[in-house]
């Protein structure tokens, strides 16, 4: 209750008057491409863990009150939850409707169409889980217009209420719209169901991001396991695009970190945003050894994105906004 009676506008207080921050990393252990969210009074980060494919069986999630401190709910998701998934268990995003929460994730790596897995998702009735599979096979099994079916992010249009699914590995970005129940996809008005959006220079990991009526696409580019790894962006006045690269907004530091990207976004006030994102420790060169960070994410009067300077400080602490 102190933390809440001594919120200013610039965060939370610490004892001698300075504000809280978070540190990076937030967390402990090997973790990467954390998506994130605001539930009741709690912030939520739910990201990969870090570790060889065939040990990558499991999801962690992590929630705070304040940036601050956080706590670890263990295992939200596991293998053994999912009949189809046996390896490779990767970048999950959440989703919250109608009393449920929904957790999409990539598992198996697969390579081609005659092998099983690709985007599932399973479902809770709490944000800190236990999920369960809510399907029992993959949402998408399969490569279209060749996107590989990985790095799944949803996202709620606020002007129409349509969710909308971004995703795709391999240099190639789909989007599609979610039916009602998250058991599939409404095609588009010319009958197709996945439309590719790629912007020049796209890898992987794309998300959304809605702001003064525009829609802020962001995704990273380079190798995942190099020090190119980075994250660029558009502006489009539809979620569905088209989408034209407006530049690189967070990448590593040769002080501080290497390999910065795949990343969410949080907002922590009326018009403040936290960008929640993985890097690589220096000297770290095993490829699984990356952690999650987050730093101030702003807006130029323009509009336009800030390029991102990433630091050990984190941010300040402060109580989710009050809607």
């Amino acid at each position: 209750m102190r933390a809440v009676l001594i919120l200013w506008i610039g965060g939370l207080a610490g004892c001698a008057g300075s504000p809280m921050m978070s540190g990076n990393p937030i967390v402990e252990g090997w973790y990467a491409d954390p998506d994130s969210a605001v539930f009741g009074d709690r912030y939520w980060v739910y990201p990969t863990f870090s570790a060889p494919y065939n040990d990558q069986l499991h999801f962690d999630a992590f929630s705070s009150p304040d940036l601050v401190t956080w706590t670890k709910h263990e295992r939200i998701l596991d293998s053994e939850r999912v009949s189809w998934a046996w390896r490779a268990m990767w970048a999950p995003c959440i989703a919250a409707k109608d009393g449920k929460y929904y957790l999409f994730f990539a598992a198996n790596d697969i390579q081609s169409d005659d092998e099983p897995g690709g985007i599932g998702v399973a479902v809770s009735d709490a944000p800190g889980g236990p999920f369960a599979d809510y399907l029992g096979r993959p949402l998408i099994d399969a490569f279209h217009n060749g996107a590989q079916p990985i790095d799944q992010a949803v996202f709620r249009d606020p002007e129409s209420g349509k969710w909308f699914m971004y995703y795709g590995g391999w240099g190639h970005c789909n989007v599609a719209q979610l039916n009602d129940d998250f058991t599939g996809f409404v095609p588009f008005e010319d009958g197709s169901v996945f439309r590719e959006i790629t912007p020049e220079h796209y890898v992987e990991g794309p998300t959304m991001l809605y702001r003064d009526g525009r829609y802020y696409f962001m995704w990273s580019e380079g190798g995942w396991t190099g020090p190119d790894y980075r994250v660029a962006y558009a502006v489009s006045d539809s979620p569905l695009g088209p989408f034209e690269r407006a530049g690189v907004i967070l990448q590593q530091d040769p002080e501080v970190a290497t390999g910065a990207g795949h990343h969410s976004v949080l907002r922590v006030g009326e018009d403040e945003w936290v960008i929640v994102y993985h890097r690589r420790p220096l000297g770290e060169t095993d490829r699984n050894h990356r952690v999650v960070c987050m730093d101030r994410l702003e807006f130029a009067a323009d509009g336009s994105i800030v390029p991102v300077r990433i630091g050990f400080e984190g941010v300040e602490g402060r109580a989710v906004p009050i809607e």
